[in-house]
């Protein structure tokens, strides 16, 4: 059983001077204009979901781990050049090259990242039929509209018909915001996913 010490730490992070080319964005490390997004382990399983019995390539990574390495990539933005690095004792370096870890990392976040797009296709389809139904309950209501104000009892039909229009641009807000609020977080997630399932990956000793 893994106890507080097996979770994935992030490096201690090392203040490089500014850069004339990129500013420094802390707790991250710059190598050749290039930012660090590191995490120092004992062992490399401790990267993977120890309940996972995928094959070891097709691994989920561990809760904390997958939470730390998006965060980072968010935080460093969309134009900053990243690459992660894996600092790991000397007797695991061998295991881990064989193992094909970094295949592994990049299967993982391409598999988040089409997940993350497939539900992005299937909230803009329930947008769509949404704004189907709205559009047809907003002319309903417009139509009950026109009828009330005919009705004898003036104050009682405008109120009625001011309600009938409420309540039919009240039926239009949920598509409106899956169009125009919550599908750019989705987007935004799924760019930063497929920036990790390419980043650059390299396994150095861990400085004991």
């Amino acid at each position: 059983m893994s106890g507080p010490d097996d979770a994935p730490r992030p490096l201690a992070p090392d203040r490089p001077p500014p850069s004339a080319r990129i500013p420094p964005r802390p707790p991250y490390r710059i190598e050749d204009g290039t930012y660090l997004i590191e995490l120092s382990l004992r062992r490399l399983p401790q990267l993977f979901n120890s309940l996972d019995p995928s094959p070891f390539h097709e691994k989920d990574l561990d809760p904390d781990a997958d939470a730390y390495l998006v965060g980072a990539a968010r935080e460093l933005g969309h134009k900053a050049p990243i690459k992660l690095v894996i600092h790991l004792p000397a007797d695991e370096l061998t295991w881990a090259d064989k193992s094909r870890v970094g295949e592994a990392i990049h299967n993982y976040f391409d598999y988040r990242r089409r997940s993350v797009q497939r539900d992005l296709r299937l909230s803009f389809r329930r947008g769509r039929i949404s704004l189907a139904i709205g559009l047809v309950f907003l002319i309903v209501c417009m139509t009950l509209r026109e009828l009330v104000l005919t009705l004898p009892t003036e104050a009682f039909s405008r109120a009625l018909a001011e309600g009938l229009v409420i309540l039919g641009w009240v039926a239009m807000w949920g598509p409106l915001q899956i169009f125009l609020y919550d599908w750019w977080p989705t987007a935004q997630t799924a760019h930063v996913l497929q920036r990790l399932a390419e980043v650059p990956i390299e396994l150095r000793r861990l400085d004991e």
